[in-house]
């Protein structure tokens, strides 16, 4: 027979509002009572209804988080970082791209409500406009935050790496290679983080008196293939550059993929420099010298955010958490002109 919580009430000698408030808040209760009431619950394996609790705090104890691409082997480390985070709080992590879930013109308010979460976690930058005046819904607006990625306009709170300063440890590495001539892979146009990161480099490199190649080559997306057809575009150059710093990493992979298949060595030819440091960058050949974001301290950083202001607790809008990021230095770049 299941017990009840008049009955934990009836033997643990406490009120049964006394045994509600400790099995949902047992900060509030005394030390002795929590220990009374839970030695009881223990004996008799009493387990909380969480659809019943959910109903009353009006909770339902899940967020959502969405991604542009759910194929990118990049959101993995910041997934487990949410996740870890949510999951110590009893809250469950959604997962969607937004590519889905906007797909025939679908309202993304909709699917925060019948999905039932309690708030979102939204990795995607490049939202549509319509979508992002539906963030800004009353109901929403105070609901969500960005990571990684973050709106142009501003207006929710976000946590982001330093992107900036990312390619300023690139470019330092470089010109302290000896190299002079260094062109930037760019990832999708207008995307945030590729505004950012060329900022990064131009800035980096007008501080050691040199400038980026007119020619700008890429500008499609962050992905292996974008890459490997940015190397044909590289090989017809007239004077290519000694040195190429990539938007991402995925894109420096299939870049490096594109010059092997044209005859051109990676770094004796061209050296290479991504950003990430996802998984694989260590175990390509050659291994592949990148800027390090910590993923899963950004997920982890962005779920705590969210269950504040789940919770209640004021976050202004304009809140940005800049996490600081690191130069990974393998065997993807050397000195120019090495045979």
């Amino acid at each position: 027979m299941s017990l009840s919580i008049k009955d934990i009430a009836r033997l643990s000698g406490v009120s049964t509002a006394t045994v509600s408030r400790t099995l949902s808040h047992p900060e509030r209760v005394s030390e002795t009572t929590r220990e009374a009431v839970m030695a009881v619950v223990d004996q008799h394996g009493y387990r909380v209804n969480s659809m019943a609790r959910n109903l009353r705090r009006q909770r339902a104890d899940s967020v959502l988080a969405i991604v542009p691409d759910l194929g990118n082997p990049f959101f993995s480390a910041i997934f487990a970082g949410l996740q870890e985070t949510f999951s110590a709080q009893g809250t469950d992590l959604l997962v969607t791209d937004s590519r889905s879930a906007l797909r025939g013109g679908q309202s993304l308010l909709s699917h925060l409500r019948e999905a039932r979460v309690d708030g979102l976690v939204c990795l995607d930058g490049g939202l549509p406009q319509a979508a992002r005046a539906e963030l800004k819904a009353p109901d929403i607006a105070s609901r969500v935050v960005f990571a990684c990625e973050w709106l142009v306009e501003g207006g929710f709170p976000s946590v982001r790496s330093d992107n900036r300063a990312g390619m300023r440890l690139a470019v330092d590495h470089l010109v302290e290679l000896g190299h002079r001539d260094i062109a930037y892979l760019a990832g999708p146009e207008g995307n945030v983080l590729d505004t950012e990161r060329r900022a990064g480099v131009v800035d980096a490199m007008a501080a050691h008196g040199l400038a980026l190649p007119a020619v700008q080559f890429g500008r499609n997306d962050f992905s292996l293939e974008a890459g490997r057809a940015a190397a044909e575009d590289f090989i017809s150059l007239p004077a290519r550059p000694t040195a190429v710093i990539c938007a991402s990493d995925q894109l420096a992979v299939g870049f490096a993929s594109g010059l092997h298949a044209r005859g051109l060595r990676v770094p004796d030819d061209v050296s290479l420099v991504g950003f990430d440091d996802i998984q694989t960058a260590e175990f390509v050949i050659p291994p592949l010298t990148t800027i390090r974001q910590d993923r899963m301290r950004l997920g982890a950083q962005a779920a705590g955010l969210l269950l504040r202001q789940i919770a209640g607790a004021a976050c202004p809008a304009d809140k940005v958490i800049t996490l600081p990021v690191s130069l990974q230095i393998r065997g993807s770049t050397c000195p120019p002109g090495r045979d």
